[in-house]
């Protein structure tokens, strides 16, 4: 019988190791615990968003670009305008800054002219459905 060197020993043991340490990982299960409360919030938010974003009116749209620069420009938004309704919409791959919720094409030029000095990209939209 051969007796083996203390560096292949050392090498054996390594791989001993190695191979059920992986075959542990392999092998476990992960489980997820999630509130139902949490999908029922979910729906409820995604059927909010479908109703500010897709309907018969016009919007101005004020941003498009970063998710960071959206947030930063829809708080300051939000606090020079308070008398607008303003969101964020996601549009692969960039984000958008929509504000208002206007009946007619005239009503959001008189507002996109006001809001023009500000915010000189605004242009008017109306989503489609």
């Amino acid at each position: 019988m051969k007796l083996l060197t203390k560096k292949d020993l050392i090498k054996h043991s390594l791989f001993i190791l190695l191979f059920f340490n992986f075959s542990t990982i392999i092998a476990q299960e992960v489980t997820l615990n999630q509130d139902p409360k949490f999908e029922k919030l979910l729906a409820e938010k995604r059927k909010v968003n479908s109703s500010i974003t897709i309907n018969n009116r016009y919007k101005i749209q004020i941003f498009n670009g970063t998710s960071e620069e959206s947030k930063k420009t829809l708080i300051q938004f939000k606090k020079e305008n308070k008398n607008y309704d303003a969101t964020i919409v996601f549009s692969t791959p960039l984000y958008k800054v929509w504000i208002g919720n206007f009946k007619t094409r005239i009503e959001a030029e008189r507002n996109l002219n006001a809001l023009k000095k500000n915010y000189p990209n605004s242009i008017i939209i109306k989503p489609n459905k």
